[in-house]
C-alpha cells in the first residue's frame, strides 16, 4: 500500500508560491486588497499576524467586528453582482470583485497535516481548515482541522498549558452532512509546534495531532476541498489597546498532502 504526495509545502524563499495560495481571505465579497492579510514568509514559515493597525474585515456586510489574516489554496467566484462566490457569510451576498480560478490545492481524499504553532490573546483564535470549492452550491461542507480560541486556553492541576481543541465537520448548505463538531480540553502548549491532521476517506473523517487520534467522524464530504490558513481577531471581546501584547500570530512551518492509499 502506498500514498501519493499531494502536497509538502515548506514555505521556501521570502514569499508565498502563487500558482498555490492566494493572502486573501474571501475576497469576492469585498476584494484582494481590503481583505488582505499581514504576513511574511522567512526561515521556512509562514507567518500570519494581527498588528493593531490591521482594519476590519467587510466591515459593512459581517454582523460583528472581525479582523482576520489568512491564505487560502483555492479562489474563485462569478462576476461582480452575482452571488457565486465561496462561503457566503449572510444571505443575499453579492460578489464586488470578480476573483480569477485558483486551484492550487484542492485535494479530495487522503491525509492534510497542518505543523504550525500560535501566539494568542484572549479575544483572538487561530484555525485551518478545509471548504468545498463549491463548484456546485452543495459542495460547501467544511473540515474544520483545528480552531484554538485564546480564551479557551488554561492550565491543569499540574500546570501544564491545556486548550480546548475544535474539530470537526460543519454541514453548511450540504445536504449530504449533519454538524459534528467538538471541543474537548487536551493536554497542549500552542506556542510550541504541533501537527494538526486529519485523515478523510470515504466512510469517515478521523482527527488527529501529533499522530494521536482525537475523534472521528462517520460522514464525509464528497467533493473536493481547499485549505484554509487563518489568524482572527475579535475587537468586541476586549478593551482599546489589549492586544499589544500580544499580537495574535499564526506560524505555519509544513503542509502536508498525501492522496488516498493505493494498493
Amino acid at each position: 500500500m502506498t500514498r501519493r504526495p499531494t502536497c509538502d509545502e515548506r514555505f521556501p524563499g521570502n514569499d508565498l508560491d502563487a500558482t498555490v495560495w492566494i493572502a486573501s481571505y474571501l475576497p469576492a465579497w469585498s476584494s484582494k486588497a481590503a481583505s488582505a492579510a499581514t504576513y511574511e514568509v522567512r526561515n521556512g514559515a509562514l507567518r500570519l499576524s494581527i498588528p493593531p493597525e490591521q482594519p476590519l474585515w467587510c466591515p459593512v456586510l459581517h454582523e460583528t467586528p472581525l479582523r482576520v489574516s489568512a491564505v487560502q489554496s483555492g479562489n474563485w467566484s462569478g462576476p461582480v453582482g452575482s452571488m457565486q462566490g465561496q462561503q457566503p457569510f449572510r444571505d443575499g451576498l453579492l460578489v464586488r470583485e470578480a476573483q480569477a480560478p485558483l486551484f492550487g490545492f484542492t485535494p479530495y481524499l487522503g491525509t492534510i497535516e497542518v505543523t504550525c504553532r500560535a501566539i494568542l490573546s484572549p479575544r483572538s483564535m487561530f484555525s485551518a481548515w478545509m471548504i468545498g470549492i463549491e463548484d456546485e452550491p452543495n459542495r460547501c461542507g467544511e473540515i474544520c482541522i483545528v480552531e484554538i480560541f485564546g480564551k479557551d486556553l488554561g492550565h491543569d492541576a499540574t500546570s501544564h498549558p491545556t486548550a480546548q481543541l475544535g474539530c470537526g465537520i460543519h454541514a453548511f448548505r450540504d445536504p449530504a452532512l449533519s454538524e459534528d463538531f467538538a471541543a474537548p480540553t487536551i493536554p497542549l502548549d500552542i506556542t510550541i509546534d504541533h501537527t494538526y491532521a486529519v485523515d478523510w476517506t470515504e466512510e469517515h473523517v478521523s482527527f488527529l495531532i501529533d499522530g494521536r487520534p482525537i475523534r472521528t467522524c462517520p460522514q464525509s464530504p464528497a467533493y473536493p476541498m481547499q485549505l484554509m490558513l487563518a489568524v482572527f481577531d475579535f475587537p468586541d471581546w476586549g478593551t482599546p489597546g489589549d492586544l499589544t501584547p500580544p499580537t495574535p500570530e499564526l506560524i505555519v512551518s509544513h503542509v502536508r498532502g498525501y492522496g488516498a492509499p493505493e494498493h
